[in-house]
């Protein structure tokens, strides 16, 4: 299957997404989905259908659309700056009309022409997308919900406009002024509030630098970015981001990746230390090895998660979906019934009038269509800046009733590298000499535990050693100070690795090293308890280490798996769920990616292996354990969000609609209350912009 994204124009509400998602749907091969918020849909098709057949696919269904590229800028059918004319210019007109209107003892003889000349403009030129919109859909023999505003205020201003002529009859100009400008109102503001829905992700797009400072035979050379290969090694100043994913070969500073990661203070890096495409370096100027480019690094990768997760739909919005397609056509029906109804009870025809108009004008669709996508689209954005990735909308929904958080315990509660926890010398022996001789044996070894002592020493400087030989599986030993210093595996000591020093035939001290527990992994695990969610520690160690560890951070030795193959992880996971337990697994490993696949939700360690990203449902960016109970809590005030933009639409259009056709809502007080429903949606989607702070 191959998979295209189409940057869509022309849809007006969420009965256009849903005609296109149909006209897309009925090709062999194809399964699409439209988002209206972001105005783009997402196909998976077979390699038969071209990009040209899903073009012309949205084309026959009355709208346009364009493949969208690395380079596409989003195109909005009607240019905010355009609208706001509009609106401008029809606002001010609009007031004397309203005021003469309303207010009889404004009115003098022949005020009507005047009306009649101040409403023209307002309905042809301002109300002119909504009428284009209408007639476009009428071609390909569809209604819209610019339909039903199109006719509402031309059938307004048409009888007022014949009631002039006649020199007989009410006017209803006020109410298509009025409307116009409420509904070019509303338009605005949800326009404006859509771009700052996407204002997250838009600005993780925005941290790719676009272009660097390469060296090319010792001379600095400034390419394109897309001209910088694997290898290529370029120089980054204080100030500037870093191109891409590479490693430090020279140089040292700090390099800000808060808007990647979330993490707020600035990482120290030297030679040697990998760096990300797009953080920000404070302070030093350093040389960097280019690693991965384009498509392959972090930064880009992130930002089609993001982008991913956005086009995508969560399953509570089909209902809305299946409504909104249905709705046009319902609400024209209810207004035709209702100058009926009005006619044949024997009531005058401008109250019939005035109760059908207020019926094609308070229903909004628009509300239903946005209540879902928006509230995904901030709610994703802003896990992006705290460092989480939702891959799929669906995964809001199976937050609900996890009570149960499996952490996998090396890289995931631990930093997953050997390091130096004691040193224990014997009577009349020296700690810091111990360590120094130890250190200058195990310079010369690759083992983990070498490294780890030799960073304990620091940056003392460590004697010369001599006659180095290394037994496998034993240790190592040499001369050192003229002693021959040997350092063999000694018993495990309280789930610690422990090695003996000795010299002179006798033990001068044990060094104790463990997988040091990262800082913030009590904290998240307090956290978890008190959201009311059972944490167990699942790792393939022994029960010794395994329960220290979880005794340090807080878990219950009860809740400890210990000695599970790297097979049996989903099992256990499996376990759990065959007890009932709702599952959320947390792991960095390619041994925990079936287990991420088959708990409800899988969460990957954004430092641990591609295998582990690619299973999870969620990327934790950070190594930060406290992004866990973080991603539960936004997971699950997103779905809120959206259950109370759904809660609002279908009601507000429950309760409006037999109103307007009972004669109880006056066609511009219906007009408002449109406008204001949709702008509603949106800006309480777009409090989880706060979430966190």
């Amino acid at each position: 299957m191959s998979t295209t994204d189409l940057d869509l124009r022309g849809m007006s509400c969420a009965s256009c997404a849903a005609r296109i998602e149909r006209g897309l749907n009925e090709l062999d091969g194809v399964r699409a989905t439209v988002n209206f918020a972001v105005e783009r849909a997402h196909v998976e098709h077979d390699s038969v259908v071209s990009a040209d057949d899903l073009v012309r696919a949205v084309e026959s269904a009355g709208y346009h659309a364009s493949v969208v590229s690395d380079h596409t800028h989003h195109h909005e059918d009607v240019p905010e700056s355009q609208l706001r004319w509009r609106l401008a210019g029809s606002a001010v007109l609009a007031v004397p009309v309203v005021a003469l209107s309303m207010v009889m003892a404004w009115q003098f003889a022949g005020w009507q022409w005047l009306v009649f000349a101040l409403t023209t403009p307002i309905v042809v030129w301002g109300g002119f997308p909504f009428h284009r919109a209408a007639l476009q859909s009428a071609r390909h023999g569809a209604s819209t919900m610019d339909t039903l505003v199109s006719l509402g205020t031309l059938a307004a201003y048409l009888w007022s406009a014949l009631a002039v002529l006649r020199g007989s009859g009410h006017v209803y100009f006020e109410v298509a002024a009025a409307v116009t400008v409420f509904l070019l109102a509303g338009r605005y503001a949800e326009s404006r509030a859509k771009r700052s829905a996407g204002a997250a992700l838009r600005a993780l797009l925005d941290l790719g630098a676009k272009d660097a400072a390469v060296l090319r035979d010792g001379e600095e050379v400034r390419l394109p970015l897309a001209e910088l290969h694997v290898g290529d090694v370029f120089v980054v100043r204080p100030g500037e981001r870093v191109a891409t994913d590479g490693v430090v070969v020279d140089g040292a500073s700090a390099l800000d990746t808060s808007a990647m990661t979330g993490e707020p203070t600035p990482v120290d890096v030297t030679d040697g230390d990998d760096v990300l495409g797009g953080a920000l370096n404070t302070y030093g100027r350093v040389l960097v090895r280019a690693v991965k480019v384009g498509a392959d690094t972090q930064l880009a990768r992130m930002a089609q998660l993001v982008a991913d997760a956005q086009n995508g739909k969560a399953s509570v919005q089909r209902l809305a979906d299946r409504v909104s397609a249905v709705f046009v056509p319902a609400v024209l029906v209810l207004a035709a019934l209702t100058l009926a109804g009005w006619l044949v009870a024997g009531q005058p025809a401008a109250a019939a009038f005035t109760a059908a108009v207020a019926v094609l004008i308070i229903a909004c669709p628009c509300a239903l269509g946005l209540a879902t996508p928006t509230a995904i689209l901030v709610g994703t954005g802003r896990g992006a800046q705290l460092g989480i990735l939702i891959k799929d909308p669906r995964v809001l929904e199976t937050v609900v009733g996890i009570d149960t958080v499996v952490l996998d315990k090396t890289g995931t509660v631990t930093t997953g590298v050997m390091a130096v926890d004691a040193v224990e010398p014997a009577p009349g022996d020296d700690a810091d000499v111990v360590l120094a001789r130890a250190a200058a044996v195990e310079a010369a070894s690759e083992h983990p535990v070498a490294a780890a002592i030799v960073a304990a020493a620091g940056d003392r400087v460590l004697p010369p050693v001599t006659n180095f030989a290394n037994d496998p599986g034993t240790g190592v030993l040499g001369d050192v100070d003229g002693v021959t210093v040997s350092i063999t595996k000694a018993q495990e000591c309280d789930g610690r690795t422990s090695v003996e020093v000795r010299w002179d035939n006798r033990v001068r001290g044990v060094i104790r090293l463990a997988d040091d527990v990262k800082p913030t992994s009590a904290q998240a695990i307090s956290q978890l308890r008190q959201m009311g969610i059972r944490p167990l520690l699942l790792t393939g160690d022994s029960a010794t280490v395994a329960q220290r560890v979880a005794a340090e951070v807080g878990i219950d030795a009860a809740d400890v798996i210990a000695g599970v193959l790297p097979t049996g992880k989903a099992d256990a996971v499996k376990a759990l769920q065959a007890e009932g337990a709702r599952v959320a697994m947390v792991g960095d490993g390619v041994n925990d990616s079936v287990a991420l696949a088959t708990a409800d939700i899988g969460m990957a360690m954004g430092t641990g292996t591609d295998a582990a990203i690619e299973a999870g449902d969620v990327t934790l960016v950070r190594g930060d354990l406290r992004t866990v109970p973080t991603a539960l809590r936004l997971s699950a005030r997103t779905l809120r969000t959206i259950r109370m933009n759904l809660v609002w639409a279908f009601g507000y259009n429950v309760a409006a609609l037999p109103l307007a056709a009972l004669g109880l809502l006056n066609p511009m007080i219906a007009g408002a209350a449109m406008a204001c429903s949709s702008v509603l949606v949106v800006a309480n989607s777009l409090r989880l912009r706060r979430f966190g702070r």
